[in-house]
């Protein structure tokens, strides 16, 4: 019986040996949770391990991409303008590349920019700059400095201001500078043309922008280029009809009867008879194209083709014309101007003097009102407002100049007979000088009228028949006699060459009527006369001394214009060594009259 019954130590002794202990069964359990995190770890690295493998073997160019795209820009490539030459290949404008300084407002303000130390480089205001910064404070591009030169550029750059670039830009020069403003006009900063020739010929000069891939640091400094995305194309050169040694002196010598007779202003304009090209175009005052910081607007304007005036007596000619051209009047005509006084209605026509009884030729000699009155009274009234028409006023010249003025004239029906007897003498209507100095051409040309042209024009030109030739060239040797001793031009001779021309004085308007003190000179002539090869016009505003008739303050201007214009354009003498010696003994009489 005792051995079938175990004690309590020997039953407690037994539970201990069929149960597990405590600590066995934990640390079955710290060892897998260990080799899961192990697994887990395990499978993380491996991914890891995976993926970088893919990223640098399998996808190594998306990378590249990814970063590169982080630097990589887009930068335009600014086109070179084309150049603007003379006839004889000589450059009048041409673009030379610059600096332009440029900000970034949002990383200049990031990186705390030094404004004022900024400024004071640029040599600008630094409260300005700093309302212009911060104005554009969300913006990523802003114009500092534009035109620079690069040296001063580069001494700014040198600073490294935070968020201060450059980019190469085109500034137009132009060597002629004030002889060739007027004509040539200029570019804004944008190189694009603003007026003149520039504007007209904007498409053919302007080039297209291109535009390339760059890699730039992490500051926005260009590391190297990348990639051309657009080539630039170069603007296409012009070639002007202009001699730059003719404009040059045209120019001077216009400047100087300015000066000498304390004018207000001056014009000249000289054109080819043979192809209607523009061989010079001046006006006084001019300014300098390349330094328009204090620039008079007055002085930009082109006055010989918008400023519009009464002609005088350079219409005279025409005048004749229509008295030819009518079968009522023939060069033999004679006309009785006693005693120098012509009653049109309420209106007497006066001239100088009493020349008498005068011929056609005399009519333009003595420049007389009273004749061209009573021609104009014996046609039909609208006669010579017709003609005027035809010889293009009241009508632009076609050139395509910005700006060019048509003049007034207005419709044939509404002329009563005063204002047809005044018009003979060249009051009632309005031109530019380019109008009339196309209008000379035509007579100097046969009659025939041709189209007006700045660009260089190879061989001659087909124009359009105006005037019938027999009349035309029988006006030539008429208007001669006014560059002579007994004409009102003497002092628009060329030694060497025969003139023929036509002086004008007239009276300015003012306040609805006619300034008694103020004047328009004016000389219009071609040479050499025995075969006009050039029609030069010239106009000076207002003289103030020095004499204001037109052979006084205008034919001077013409002579000297025009025996270089001849000379430079190896034209040949028509006139012989002994007439030229005995013409220059002849004492000078101012003719009066114009």
């Amino acid at each position: 019986m005792n051995q079938r019954t175990n004690s309590p130590n020997q039953r407690a002794n037994s539970r201990a040996k069929t149960k597990p202990a405590a600590s066995d069964h934990g640390g079955l359990k710290y060892v897998g949770r260990h080799r899961f995190v192990l697994f887990i770890l395990a499978v993380l690295f491996g991914g890891i391990t995976l993926r970088a493998g893919y990223l640098t073997v399998v996808d190594s160019e998306f990378l590249r991409a990814q970063g590169d795209a982080r630097m990589m820009r887009t930068e335009p490539i600014m086109a070179m303008r084309g150049v603007i030459r003379d006839r004889n290949n000589t450059p009048l404008a041409v673009s030379t590349p610059v600096t332009t300084l440029w900000l970034n407002p949002r990383q200049a303000i990031a990186a705390k920019l030094d404004v004022v130390a900024l400024a004071k480089a640029l040599k600008l205001s630094p409260s300005d700059l700093q309302a212009k910064i911060k104005r554009h404070r969300e913006k990523g591009f802003i114009y500092l400095v534009r035109h620079m030169t690069p040296n001063d550029a580069e001494e700014v750059l040198a600073k490294d201001f935070a968020g201060v670039y450059s980019m190469t830009e085109y500034k137009r020069f132009y060597p002629e500078a004030e002889a060739t403003a007027h004509m040539l006009g200029f570019t804004g900063t944008d190189d694009h043309g603003r007026e003149g020739l520039e504007l007209s010929f904007d498409k053919k000069l302007a080039g297209i922008e291109g535009s390339k891939r760059v890699m730039k640091d992490l500051k926005g400094h260009r590391v190297q280029d990348v990639a051309l995305l657009k080539p630039a194309r170069p603007g296409q050169d012009v070639i002007l009809s202009f001699d730059s040694r003719v404009q040059y002196s045209a120019y001077r010598e216009l400047a100087r009867g300015v000066a000498e007779h304390n004018a207000v202003a001056g014009v000249l304009v000289s054109l080819d008879v043979e192809t209607g090209e523009v061989l010079a175009m001046a006006s006084v005052p001019s300014f300098n194209p390349n330094n328009r910081g204090t620039l008079d607007i007055d002085a930009v304007r082109n006055r010989a083709v918008t400023d519009m005036f009464e002609p005088g007596s350079t219409l005279k000619p025409f005048t004749l014309v229509a008295a030819l051209e009518s079968g009522k009047f023939t060069t033999s005509s004679h006309f009785d101007t006693s005693p120098g006084t012509y009653r049109v209605l309420n209106k007497v026509v006066r001239d100088h003097s009493n020349y008498g009884v005068i011929d056609m030729q005399t009519v333009l000699t003595k420049s007389s009102n009273v004749a061209t009155a009573q021609i104009a009274m014996a046609l039909p009234r609208d006669t010579l407002p017709l003609l005027h028409q035809h010889l293009g006023f009241g009508s632009t010249t076609g050139s395509g100049f910005p700006g060019e003025s048509a003049g007034i004239l207005q419709p044939s029906n509404r002329w009563n007979p005063v204002e047809v007897a005044t018009m003979s003498y060249g009051y009632g209507v309005t031109v530019t000088a380019l109008q009339l100095a196309q209008a000379y051409a035509t007579i100097a040309s046969g009659g025939i009228q041709r189209p007006v042209s700045f660009i260089k024009v190879n061989g001659p030109v087909e124009g359009h028949r105006v005037i019938p030739e027999v009349i035309a060239k029988s006006l030539i040797p008429m208007m001669e006699t006014v560059v002579t001793q007994e004409g009102t031009a003497l002092r628009a001779a060329v030694p060497g060459y025969r003139v023929a021309g036509k002086t004008g004085t007239a009276h300015k308007a003012k306040g609805g009527g006619y300034s008694s003190d103020q004047y328009m000179s004016l000389f219009v002539g071609m040479a050499p006369a025995s075969n006009p090869k050039i029609v030069t016009a010239v106009i000076i505003d207002t003289p103030r001394k020095g004499g204001y008739y037109g052979g006084l303050a205008a034919a001077p201007v013409f002579s000297r214009s025009m025996a270089d214009a001849l000379r430079l354009m190896n034209v040949e003498p028509d006139r012989s060594s002994e007439r030229l010696a005995g013409q220059a003994r002849l004492p000078y009489r101012p003719a009066a009259g114009g």
